[in-house]
């Protein structure tokens, strides 16, 4: 069987950066990581060189054709966001999706995915700057301007910058499993999970201050020991902090508040235990801190739509075929 093929758009006035993006995650050999080895496809709208907003000027070997059979379309940003995009992308991204392709729209690159139509009465992330902008040009969509990443099943999009690696991060994570994801952002020195209820707007410690580093050395604490039991106040002690300080920065830091983050960090953790392990469900419910298999279920259910049970049989399906399509 062939390799997974994913393609992404390229066009005139395209930051290097966000075309970047995509190449980061999906055109080199990740095989090692348990990743299969993708067939990456950079695809041109017009025809000629491409001249990117940053002075170069790129080459693009494929042109819309070659959305055909692709697995995985990202389009990685867009331009020109009064004027609708041509109609051969837009019947090509149509044609993709029809083909069973996840389409996946990064930062403005959701307006050209918008225009599709495949967003009608759905969920959609773009940057905050613009989600206003988004909203008037389609009122049928329901846009979320502060969150990170919105998956749909079929289509996937996403704030900026930053946003666009956590949100192929979370492609990989949602078909390749968490422990591949996780393998894959400490190659790429990234976080390894950031939901996509996240807020865009994150606050990074500059200046290592003592309490700062108070600060990093609780949270850490914290992701190696998710079997024990955390609360905000011991936390915060770790930190060296009173409890509404350490509420404070931890949301400005993180983006979310530390019950939410926690439930994620245990959440993520189940995912790796249950795909690498064949540990009961009790025992992956007390490994990953949530104590009993009833909590797992209740917490997994709500942040994944999906029981503990059927993740398993699922990610354990999807790694036969797989294994079965691999090339020999």
């Amino acid at each position: 069987m062939a390799d997974p093929i994913v393609a992404a758009i390229a066009f005139d006035g395209i930051s290097p950066f966000h075309l970047s993006v995509p190449c980061l995650v999906f055109a080199e050999d990740r095989t090692t990581l348990g990743l299969p080895r993708f067939e990456f496809r950079v695809c041109a709208i017009e025809d000629g060189p491409i001249r990117t907003d940053a002075g170069l000027t790129i080459s693009a070997p494929h042109g819309l054709s070659a959305l055909d059979g692709a697995d995985i379309v990202i389009v990685p940003s867009w331009k020109n966001l009064e004027v609708p995009p041509p109609a051969a992308l837009i019947e090509a991204l149509r044609r993709a999706h029809r083909g069973r392709a996840l389409i996946v729209g990064l930062c403005l690159g959701t307006f050209a995915v918008a225009a599709t139509g495949l967003l009608s009465g759905r969920r959609a992330a773009t940057h905050w700057a613009f989600s206003d902008q988004l909203q008037a040009l389609y009122p049928d969509i329901l846009v979320e301007p502060e969150v990170l990443y919105i998956d749909n099943g079929d289509v996937v999009t996403s704030a900026g910058v930053a946003a666009g690696l956590d949100c192929c991060l979370h492609v990989i994570r949602a078909r390749y499993g968490a422990e591949a994801a996780l393998r894959l952002a400490r190659q790429i020195v990234l976080s390894p999970h950031r939901q996509g209820g996240q807020a865009q707007f994150i606050e990074r410690p500059i200046a290592r201050t003592e309490n700062a580093d108070r600060f990093t050395h609780a949270i850490d604490t914290v992701r190696q020991t998710l079997h024990e039991t955390h609360s905000l106040d011991s936390v915060a002690d770790i930190a060296g902090l009173t409890r509404r300080t350490f509420t404070r920065r931890f949301q400005k830091t993180i983006g979310t508040s530390f019950g939410d983050w926690l439930t994620d960090q245990r959440v993520a953790l189940a995912q790796r235990l249950l795909e690498a392990t064949e540990k009961s469900m009790d025992t992956v419910a007390f490994e990953a801190g949530f104590g009993s298999a009833t909590s797992l279920r209740q917490h997994f259910s709500a942040r994944l739509r999906t029981t503990p049970a059927q993740y398993r049989r699922e990610f354990s399906k999807n790694a036969q075929e797989r294994v079965a399509q691999a090339p020999r």
